[in-house]
């Protein structure tokens, strides 16, 4: 994982939304429903998150962002949950979640560092490109010493 992204996943305001983007996804074996949204930088520098409306069992929406900013701010991250942890779903990002971050013209800031996806077990990144990486444990991130 890069500095940058390290240092954005390691912001607190970032890892308490995260977590309770995690916790309103409702996650077990049925019934959840993934949450997300945007995690934005304004001019000075500092990180806010802008959450989207309620997604369904293994779909979300997107909100519209054209040129990577929402409400004046830039775009330098996205996330979303997969809190079904089933054997009819994905815990890891499926071929759509990739080609939704690769192909959206509108996520092609410089700033844009690519969309997490929390699962039970990873938090995996997709890169602005479609790669998948592992960037962390679920529990190490949410559970801290």
């Amino acid at each position: 994982m890069s500095d940058n992204t390290t240092s954005l996943l390691n912001d607190p305001a970032v890892r308490v939304a995260l977590g309770k983007a995690w916790e309103d996804s409702q996650p077990g074996p049925t019934g959840g429903h993934e949450e997300g949204g945007f995690i934005l930088r304004d001019s000075a520098g500092n990180l806010s998150i802008e959450r989207w409306p309620r997604g369904q069992q293994n779909a979300i929406v997107v909100p519209p962002h054209p040129n990577c900013r929402m409400n004046g701010r830039d775009i330098v991250a996205t996330f979303h949950t997969h809190p079904n942890i089933g054997s009819d779903y994905f815990q890891e990002p499926c071929e759509t979640d990739r080609r939704a971050v690769r192909d959206d013209l509108h996520l092609k800031g410089a700033f844009y560092k690519g969309e997490f996806v929390i699962s039970a077990q990873v938090i995996y990144r997709i890169a602005p490109t479609g790669q998948v990486s592992k960037v962390a444990k679920t529990q190490d991130y949410f559970v801290r010493d």
